[in-house]
């Protein structure tokens, strides 16, 4: 064959700097973009998730045609369409007879192994190459896991600090004596707390198309459209982030933690779904904000926090990820096998902290990282639901969510479903952790003051059964086994009255119908 290089290109791989990109030639190059139907429907995401990939797929094709790129773009309604990756880079070699494929590894392990099929099916060269927008390579990470019994984050994340320099002192110390200011990020929300709002980007001609597009063909999917306002290009990621740089990081940090009733943003930057696209490099996000405490715009834990969360939190969870694939899709090491309550879809529950959160979900495809774990998932723990259909649900509803970073926060973290590989503790609590970091417990049907009964907060007696039905599992766990001190200092009829009062409210709930995530 002697034919162009074809570069084939995901819908989350939105980067002029793509490994399979740099160094081409533009005359001897088509690069192929697609919208599929498996990938829009293999989960129900969520309307705007749909409608944000793909509008940002077709700006950023656009954007490579403008910049003298020969872009064969694929739209979901082409006829021909064949509704998957394999077979239309099967289509595009039929029209363009290229010598060779040069495709960047995919972030999702189904996706992988559709891709690492190519160079059997197809008479051309095919390369793999990998993706080096992230810091941490698969096989850099493979070696700092073997042999470990707990892949502890913060061991990690020193590396990472390390290896970036990142907030490092001349003499290979962490800025400020400490590597981790968390404990200084746990401050409850005041009264009247009013942060500025982010900035939202009115959809174009490219975008409504695309909103169309998904309420023609996705209307049976969860989620709202009415509030899109997401970043869909390089330029408009770039408003955020400097709108976050000047008017939030300052906070970010000391309120990170904090859930408002109907303050769906807070300080953070909302910046994920730009980061997972490829439209923001995550490094330099991280030292923009290195900077802004070097200039004295930011306080380091606000700082430190932020850089935490993209150099450690989001590389560690991709290295966990495809260490532990594909059994950590499986994994159920507490044996949850309740179904996922209806409320989950619908908001409809007098839990007013949850409510909120499915409410902000819904009309936004957005919680943030604490309403996403010690709300959502806290509940989701504590009630025993089953680790599939909880992993389903994360995938679907969030815009930032692809698997290679859901599956270990949802499966690992969220509902210790791994046995601990990841966390050193399961992440429950009681009411009292969310009436000390959010106002949600003010006006909710439920008391938090109440422990038992029909009028207590349901996550108090849930919090105990929990451990009491885990306890062969948990007692000997050296962060959380002091617990059971206490439970076994209570009269066995006040143990009975939190088994009992947990125990009817679990069975109050309505499971979920199928095919809400998938197509049943």
């Amino acid at each position: 064959m002697s034919g162009p290089i074809l570069v084939p290109i995901l819908g989350d791989q939105l980067t002029r700097d793509l490994a399979s990109l740099r160094g081409r030639i533009k005359d001897d190059t088509v690069i192929l973009m697609m919208e599929v139907w498996d990938e829009a429907t293999y989960v129900k995401h969520h309307k705007q998730k749909i409608a944000l990939i793909f509008s940002a797929m077709r700006h950023f094709a656009a954007e490579l045609s403008d910049a003298g790129w020969t872009v064969d773009y694929v739209k979901l309604t082409d006829n021909g369409n064949s509704g998957s990756f394999t077979g239309e880079v099967a289509r595009a070699i039929e029209r363009h007879d290229p010598r060779a494929i040069h495709v960047v590894e995919a972030g999702e392990w189904r996706v992988q192994q559709a891709i690492e099929q190519w160079p059997d099916k197809f008479a051309c060269e095919v390369e793999i190459l990998p993706d080096d927008r992230f810091i941490c390579a698969l096989s850099e990470f493979r070696d700092w896991a073997d042999g470990r019994d707990h892949l502890t984050m913060e061991h990690f994340y020193r590396e990472m600090r390390k290896k970036t320099g990142l907030l490092m002192t001349d003499t290979g110390k962490p800025v400020g004596g400490d590597w981790n200011y968390d404990k200084q990020n746990r401050e409850s929300p005041d009264d009247g707390m009013d942060p500025p709002a982010r900035p939202t980007f009115d959809p174009d001609d490219i975008t409504r198309e695309c909103i169309e597009l998904v309420e023609e063909k996705f209307g049976d999917h969860f989620g709202s459209l009415d509030k899109f306002g997401w970043p869909v290009t390089r330029a408009q990621a770039e408003k955020a982030a400097d709108a976050f740089f000047a008017e939030r990081i300052e906070k970010f940090g000391p309120y990170q933690d904090a859930m408002v009733h109907g303050q769906d943003d807070l300080y953070h930057s909302m910046l994920s779904t730009s980061i997972n696209l490829g439209l923001l490099d995550p490094l330099d996000l991280c030292r923009r904000a290195e900077k802004a405490y070097d200039d004295g715009k930011a306080p380091l834990n606000s700082v430190e926090g932020f850089i935490r969360q993209i150099i450690g939190w989001r590389e560690y969870v991709r290295g966990f990820y495809w260490y532990f694939m594909p059994d950590l899709e499986s994994r159920n090491a507490l044996n949850a096998q309740r179904g996922l309550p209806e409320f989950y879809w619908t908001g409809e529950t007098d839990m007013r902290c949850l409510a909120d959160c499915i409410r902000s979900t819904r009309d936004n495809a957005h919680a943030h990282h604490i309403q996403r774990l010690m709300v959502l998932g806290n509940f989701a723990l504590l009630a025993g639901i089953n680790p599939r259909e909880v992993q389903d649900w994360y995938l679907v509803v969030y815009a930032d969510a692809y698997e290679w970073v859901e599956l270990p926060n949802v499966s690992a973290m969220i509902l210790y479903a791994d046995g601990g590989k990841l966390a050193t503790k399961p992440y429950a609590a009681s009411g009292n952790y969310i009436n000390k970091m959010s106002d949600y417990c003010k006006e909710c049907r439920y008391s938090v003051s109440k422990k038992t009964g029909e009028d207590a907060c349901p996550f108090n007696p849930l919090y105990w059964h929990f451990m009491e039905r885990h306890r062969d599992r948990l007692e000997k766990n050296h962060r959380i086994g002091r617990i059971y001190a206490t439970w076994d200092r209570m009269g066995d009829e006040k143990k009975q009255d939190y088994l009992h009062s947990a125990e009817k409210f679990l069975d109050s709930l309505t499971p979920a119908k199928a095919g809400w995530a998938r197509n049943s």
